[in-house]
């Protein structure tokens, strides 16, 4: 029997409250949700990003058991899910294999014991990149003031005039990196319209004639059981290398934090990034959970 699987050019607001009703409730969903902050923000999206949804239909009420996001890159097309049980998830991720090559496929799996997971590896698929999640109670860390090299001072990121020098540092701090670096106008006017952005927050380190050389972005988790703050983006202008911004940044937004009456704080780093698993380790941080992106085998 055909799975009750449809593709949706866009979804409706019913559905998207639905999916993520369905993301909320998901187990571990507080401490790893099964769909990532962007996949959450695309569910409002349409082409190229494809929708498949798994309803299940009785007499003329519908239950939605799945859910899974198609994301086109340059090379890849990004998925990630959410479903009520492995076996939805298993019929989801085939389904995207049907729509684009699969060996071009790449599910992202959030969290070890997450559906999205089990499906990948009983479909063969292989872990070929490992997303680390770090937390630390700040009430053990001994923060003292952050160190700046002379000239170079910290303010609030200021919506409607720091966008596009933000954009330019950004990209050329995550150059390499195949999500953050391309981040978009768009993408980040999303963020700034987002119910928990506080400019406050936002940690920009910049010299005397304005100059910006790095940032830290910090945000605080209200969904959570209990309030934790998050490393949410920490970035250093290459050209600014060698001056020990990124620990002055970090150090920075971490005592915001803590200001904030934190106890927790999180972040995310590539599982093979050294040299910031080693700033962000030595500080106290470490690993609370893994994402994994499989690939076809």
């Amino acid at each position: 029997m055909t799975a009750p699987i449809s593709d949706v050019a866009v979804l409706s607001p019913e559905l998207v409250a639905a999916i993520s009703t369905l993301a909320r409730q998901s187990p571990d969903a507080a401490d790893t949700p099964p769909l990532s902050e962007q996949a959450l923000l695309r569910l409002t999206a349409g082409p190229p990003v494809r929708h498949l949804v798994y309803q299940q239909a009785y007499q003329e009420e519908s239950t939605l058991l799945g859910y899974a996001q198609l994301e086109p890159g340059e090379h890849t097309c990004s998925v990630e899910l959410v479903a009520t049980d492995p076996l939805v998830a298993t019929e989801l991720l085939e389904a995207a294999g049907r729509l684009v090559d699969p060996a071009s496929l790449r599910l992202w799996a959030h969290g070890r014991n997450s559906v999205a997971a089990q499906a990948g590896m009983q479909a063969g698929w292989q872990p070929v990149r490992t997303l680390l999640q770090l937390r630390v109670s700040l009430d053990e860390l001994e923060l003292g003031e952050p160190r700046l090299p002379d000239g170079v001072s910290i303010r609030p990121f200021r919506p409607g005039f720091d966008e596009q020098a933000w954009l330019a540092v950004n990209a050329r701090a995550f150059a390499a990196h195949p999500e953050q670096g391309r981040w978009t106008l768009a993408d980040l006017e999303d963020r700034l319209a987002a119910p928990w952005f506080d400019s406050a927050g936002f940690l920009l380190a910049v010299r005397a004639d304005g100059q910006l050389l790095g940032y830290h972005w910090t945000k605080v988790h209200t969904e959570t059981p209990e309030p934790m703050g998050e490393v949410y983006v920490l970035g250093v202008d290459p050209d600014a290398q060698g001056l020990s911004l990124g620990r002055a940044l970090l150090v920075a937004g971490l005592r915001y934090l803590r200001e904030r009456d934190l106890g927790t704080v999180l972040l995310y780093v590539e599982a093979d990034n050294t040299p910031a698993r080693a700033l962000y380790e030595g500080l106290g941080f470490t690993v609370f959970a893994r994402d994994i992106q499989f690939a076809a085998g």
